[in-house]
């Protein structure tokens, strides 16, 4: 399973998103390749990927880089809320 964690420039806030992921998978026992991306890369980062992570702000910019998609773009309004992190994934996950 790959998820893709994209902000605007593809370095700060997407690497908090993608270790925020991956705490948050670990609490679930799931595993994933998670990758950081920013918005000018996330179609090819995102172009295997199951799902893709990314802020309210930025969601509707992602859904127009990537075109169609059969990933599922889940917004994350709070990237340091671990849990809410872990229920979203799980929700679309499961």
């Amino acid at each position: 399973m790959r998820i893709v964690a994209v902000c605007g420039l593809g370095v700060g806030t997407s690497a908090i998103l993608k270790a925020n992921a991956e705490r948050a998978l670990a609490r679930l026992g799931l595993s994933a390749d998670v990758e950081a991306s920013d918005l000018a890369s996330v179609a090819a980062a995102a172009a295997d990927a199951q799902v893709v992570l990314t802020s309210t702000e930025l969601a509707d910019q992602v859904r127009a880089a990537l075109g169609r998609t059969w990933a599922e773009i889940i917004e994350v309004e709070n990237y340091f809320d671990v849990d809410d992190i872990g229920r979203k994934l799980e929700a679309s996950l499961g």
